[in-house]
């Protein structure tokens, strides 16, 4: 399913002069990272090829990285800075300020994106291993 949104996106740049770049919006728990349940600590345990993929995208240009989640703001700080020293970047926190309000589209409230890592949403930990090899090709 997540390869199916990856494709779609990097159809759309592909296919349109005006799209240099997709959006990528990351939830964190049970998506990167599994999930400890401790109030006031962060947890830091990857899932299997997440640091890795997340390392690849982070080296590309052509992807914006969104950090999609209901983390309170002192946490957020926590994982820029965990994420950050394993090399893996984001560009926003819960916004795309490159996306603005259109005739198309109202972005105030809902960052517009082109695929979404969220296990509520579907994703699967257990795909990271094939976002690799996709983005390889």
């Amino acid at each position: 399913m997540i390869l199916e949104a990856i494709n779609k996106a990097f159809e759309k740049v592909e296919n349109n002069e005006s799209w240099t770049k997709t959006y990528w919006a990351f939830d964190l728990h049970e998506t990167i990272i599994k999930p400890n349940w401790l109030e006031g600590v962060i947890p830091t345990e990857f899932y299997p090829y997440a640091k890795e993929a997340m390392q690849l995208i982070s080296k590309r240009t052509d992807i914006v990285r969104i950090m999609y989640t209901c983390s309170h703001p002192n946490e957020i700080v926590q994982y820029k800075e965990f994420f950050a020293a394993n090399d893996i970047h984001f560009d926003y926190v819960n916004e795309n300020p490159e996306v603005i309000n259109e005739k198309y589209g109202h972005y105030d409230k809902k960052p517009y994106f082109n695929v979404l890592f969220e296990d509520k949403a579907g994703f699967d930990p257990a795909s990271w291993k094939a976002v690799i090899e996709r983005l390889k090709q």
